[in-house]
């Protein structure tokens, strides 16, 4: 069983992050407006929050994540993609959570690198499912885009190790 004490602090804050950067990638491939935004945040944050899985590494992270939201701190901090550095800014957060991945498969077990994958894929998946994209005042909407969902599809593949 992994826990939060076999990694850095830097490690750890990624970790921790990596829900929200896997939510942003989301926004990211379809931008609606602020309303698509808010509803995008607030279940990515359930999402977050509140895991399917049981694995203990997993219940750690939701509990650090739900003790930041609580003091009203940015989940994103330390993490900003940038507009001038190589490649697009969704490539920038798809890199970024195969990395944090990669620090998990290090020191977590098989099975909880892949509930960690699977956990992340679920919050971006609440984040696509929140808001309806498209159409006029709601009128032919979409629940998920065909841009959040190729990026749900990449986001999958980055996670699994595939």
């Amino acid at each position: 069983m992994t826990t939060k004490s076999e990694f850095s602090a830097e490690e750890w804050t990624r970790i921790v992050r990596a829900p929200f950067v896997a939510g942003m990638a989301i926004s990211m491939a379809d931008p609606g407006g602020p309303i698509e935004i808010a509803k995008e945040s607030v279940a990515m944050l359930r999402a977050a929050t509140s895991p399917t899985s049981r694995e203990q590494l997993i219940a750690e992270i939701a509990l650090d994540i739900q003790a930041e939201s609580q003091e009203k701190r940015n989940p994103l901090k330390g993490f900003k993609p940038a507009k001038d550095a190589p490649g697009s800014l969704a490539e920038q957060v798809l890199a970024e959570l195969s990395e944090v991945r990669g620090i998990v498969a290090e020191k977590a077990t098989p099975a909880e690198t892949e509930a960690f994958g699977l956990w992340l894929v679920d919050v971006a998946q609440a984040a696509a499912d929140a808001g309806k994209e498209g159409g006029f005042m709601g009128i032919g909407a979409v629940r998920v885009s065909d841009r959040e969902q190729t990026m749900l599809d990449r986001l999958r593949e980055v996670v699994s190790g595939a």
